[in-house]
C-alpha cells in the first residue's frame, strides 16, 4: 500500500462525525493533498477543520484535527524514510 493510500485509509477510519468510513471520500482526498504538501501538523489540522466545516457545516475540535494531522505526518515521514538505496 503506498503512502497516499495509507493516508486516505487513516482519514476515512478517523470518522469524526460517525457517518461510517466510506462517507468521507471527498474529504479524504482533500486532507491527503494538504498533508502531502505540508509538514506542519498545526497548519494541517487547521486545514482539516476547514475542509470538514465546508462539507458538513460543523466545526470539529482543533485538538481532534491535530491528532489526525500528526498521524498523517508520521505516515508520510515513515514512507520517506523507507526509500533506502
Amino acid at each position: 500500500m503506498n503512502v497516499y493510500a495509507k493516508m486516505v485509509k487513516a482519514v476515512k477510519e478517523w470518522d469524526p462525525l460517525r457517518l461510517g468510513p466510506d462517507f468521507y471520500e471527498t474529504e479524504a482526498v482533500d486532507v491527503v493533498q494538504v498533508a502531502a504538501d505540508f509538514d506542519d501538523s498545526s497548519y494541517i489540522a487547521s486545514k482539516i477543520q476547514h475542509i470538514y466545516f465546508m462539507s458538513f457545516e460543523e466545526v470539529l475540535p482543533l485538538e481532534k484535527c491535530r491528532e489526525l494531522a500528526k498521524q498523517l505526518v508520521e505516515i508520510k515521514n515513515a514512507d520517506e524514510g523507507s526509500c533506502a538505496m
